[in-house]
C-alpha cells in the first residue's frame, strides 16, 4: 500500500476517497455512540463517580483540544497527514479497547481513576489526528461540494446514532432489569465493540488517497498567529466564540431543567431529543445544497435566529400550569432547534473549511477549534458558580386585570433558577449576530433573496407534486413520466436563471 501524498487525484480516486471517508464516519459515529454520551455517563455513576469526576469527563474532550498544536507541528515536519491521522487514531483506539479488556484480566475491575486516565490519552490521540483530519480531508473534498458532501455525512451518522443509541439502551434497559449484576460488564463489552469499529474506521483512514500539501516552513507560534491576523478569519473566530459561548452558557442546562423544574421522566427527555435528531437529519440535505448554491454565512443568518428563538422559548416552558401545554411547547422547540442546530453546524464547519487558505488550514481550523473548545468550556462553569445565587433570585412579573366581579392576576414572566440562563445565553447569542456580517465569504448572497427562493421552491414542489397526482388519475404511466421529465427540466431551467440573476 502506498502511503505518500500525490501531486494529482484523478477523479476516480477522489471519489474512492470519499466512499472512504464516509465509511470512516460510520465507524466512527459507532464508536462514539457506545463509548461516550448518555452510556459513558451511565457507567461512571454505575462506578461511583462522583459530580466532581463526571464533570471531568465533561471536560475531557475540550481540555485536551490543545494538543491540536502537536499535530501542526507533525504536519510540519513529516508532511504526510494520512499517515499521521492513522496513527494516532489507532494510538486512541488502544485506550478504548483498554477499558474493555480490564475486567477480563484483572479481577478487581476499573476503578474511576483508571477510566478518566485512560479516556485522556484517548481524547488527546484523537485531537492530534483530528487536526491533521481536518486539513487532509478540506484538500481532498472538491469546494463546491463541500456543503452536500458534509450533510450527507452528517445525516447519515446521525441516522446511526439515533437506531444505535435507541437499541443499546433497549438491550441495557432489559439487562437492569433481569440480570442486573451484569449491568458494568455490559458497558465494558461496549467499549469493547466501539474500539473494534474504531480500528476498522482506521483501516479505511488508510485506503483514503492524499493530495499532496503545500510546506509549511515558518515557525509554530508565527504559525499561530497568522489565523489572528487574517482580518476575516479573524472575524469568524470572534462570532464562533462568542457564539459557543452563549450557547454553552444555557444549553447544557435544558435536560436538568426539564428533570427538576418540569417534572418530566427521563424517557420524556430522551424522545425529545430523538426528535431533535430527526428534525436535523430530515434537513441536512437542504441546508448542504444551499450552502453550496449560496453561502455558509447566508445560512447560519437564517437558522441562528430560529435557534435563539428556541432557547428563549425554553424560559417560558415552565409557566403554563397545563403540563400537556409546556410539553408541546417542548415538542415544537425541539423540532425547530433540530432543524436550526443541523444548519448552523453544517455551515460553521464548512465555512472554516472554506476560508482557511489551502496551504495552511491545519493551522486555521486547529485554532478555531481551541479557541471554540476553550469559551465552550468556560461558560458551563461560569454557569455553574451563578446558578446558586439565581436560585435565591427569582424575578416575577404580573400584570393584574380588574372588573366589578373579580380581579385576575397574569404572570407575563417568571425567572427562577435555570429561567435566567436561558434569557442571558439567547440575549447573548444574538448580541453575536453582529459578528457575523463582519465575515466576508465568496459567492455571499442576501438573506431575504435565499428566503425567497426557498419559500418559491416550497411552493413549486407542493405544485408540482398536486400536479402529478391528478395526472396520474387521467393518464398512462408513459404519459405521466414524460410530463414528469418535462416539469423537472422546466424546474431546472428557472432555477438557473434564477441562480444567474442573483450572482
Amino acid at each position: 500500500m502506498n502511503l505518500r501524498p500525490s501531486e494529482f487525484l484523478a477523479d476516480s480516486q477522489v471519489k474512492k476517497g470519499l466512499n472512504m471517508v464516509m465509511a470512516d464516519g460510520m465507524t466512527s459515529e459507532a464508536m462514539v455512540v457506545f463509548t461516550s454520551g448518555t452510556f459513558l455517563t451511565a457507567m461512571a455513576v454505575n462506578m461511583g463517580a462522583t459530580n466532581f469526576q463526571l464533570g471531568l469527563f465533561a471536560a475531557l474532550p475540550t481540555f485536551t483540544t490543545v494538543f491540536q498544536l502537536f499535530s501542526i507541528w507533525m504536519v510540519r515536519r513529516f508532511n504526510n497527514r494520512r499517515v499521521i491521522t492513522a496513527l494516532f487514531n489507532f494510538l486512541a483506539r488502544l485506550p478504548i479497547l483498554a477499558i474493555g479488556i480490564i475486567p477480563f484480566v484483572f479481577s478487581r475491575g476499573t476503578s474511576i481513576q483508571v477510566l478518566l486516565l485512560m479516556l485522556f490519552f484517548q481524547h488527546v490521540f484523537g485531537d492530534i489526528a483530528g487536526a491533521s483530519w481536518n486539513s487532509w480531508i478540506k484538500d481532498l473534498v472538491p469546494g463546491q461540494q463541500l456543503g452536500a458532501f458534509f450533510s450527507r455525512r452528517s445525516r447519515m451518522a446521525q441516522v446511526l446514532n439515533v437506531t444505535l443509541s435507541l437499541t443499546t439502551a433497549i438491550g441495557i434497559d432489559y439487562i437492569k432489569v433481569h440480570y442486573p449484576q451484569q449491568e458494568i460488564l455490559t458497558y465494558h463489552i461496549l467499549f469493547l465493540l466501539g474500539g473494534a469499529l474504531g480500528l476498522a474506521s482506521v483501516a479505511f483512514l488508510l485506503r483514503t488517497p492524499e493530495p499532496q500539501a503545500q510546506v509549511m516552513d515558518d515557525r509554530l507560534l508565527k504559525l499561530f498567529g497568522k489565523p489572528l491576523k487574517n482580518k476575516n478569519f479573524k472575524n469568524l473566530l470572534i462570532f464562533n466564540s462568542f457564539w459557543a459561548f452563549a450557547l454553552n452558557l444555557a444549553t447544557p442546562f435544558f435536560s436538568v431543567f426539564m428533570l427538576k423544574t418540569i417534572g418530566l421522566p427521563l424517557s420524556y427527555i430522551i424522545g425529545l431529543g430523538i426528535l431533535g435528531q430527526i428534525s436535523g437529519i430530515l434537513s441536512l440535505k437542504i441546508w448542504g445544497n444551499y450552502s453550496d448554491w449560496f453561502s455558509n454565512k447566508t445560512i447560519i443568518s437564517i437558522c441562528a435566529p430560529l435557534y435563539i428563538t428556541c432557547i428563549l422559548a425554553f424560559a417560558f416552558v415552565g409557566m403554563p400550569e397545563s403540563k400537556l401545554v409546556s410539553v408541546l411547547m417542548l415538542i415544537a422547540i425541539h423540532v425547530f432547534s433540530g432543524v436550526a442546530t443541523a444548519g448552523i453546524n453544517l455551515a460553521l464547519s464548512n465555512i472554516g473549511f472554506k476560508l482557511a487558505p489551502k496551504h495552511e488550514s491545519i493551522v486555521y481550523i486547529s485554532t478555531k477549534n481551541m479557541f471554540v473548545a476553550f469559551f465552550s468550556t468556560i461558560a458551563p462553569m461560569l454557569g455553574g458558580l451563578m446558578a446558586d445565587f439565581f436560585a435565591t433570585h427569582p424575578f416575577t412579573w404580573n400584570m393584574q386585570f380588574s372588573t366589578a366581579a373579580q380581579t385576575q392576576n397574569i404572570t407575563v414572566l417568571n425567572l427562577q433558577g435555570w429561567n435566567y440562563f436561558f434569557i442571558i445565553g439567547g440575549l447573548l447569542a444574538l448580541s453575536s449576530l453582529r459578528f457575523l456580517s463582519k465575515i466576508k465569504e465568496e459567492g455571499e448572497v442576501d438573506k431575504d433573496v435565499v428566503v425567497t427562493h426557498m419559500q418559491v421552491r416550497f411552493r413549486s414542489r407542493v405544485r408540482y407534486n398536486l400536479g402529478r397526482e391528478v395526472t396520474n388519475s387521467i393518464y398512462h404511466p408513459s404519459a405521466t413520466m414524460k410530463r414528469k421529465v418535462v416539469k423537472m427540466m422546466k424546474y431546472r431551467k428557472q432555477r438557473r436563471e434564477f441562480l444567474r440573476n442573483t450572482a
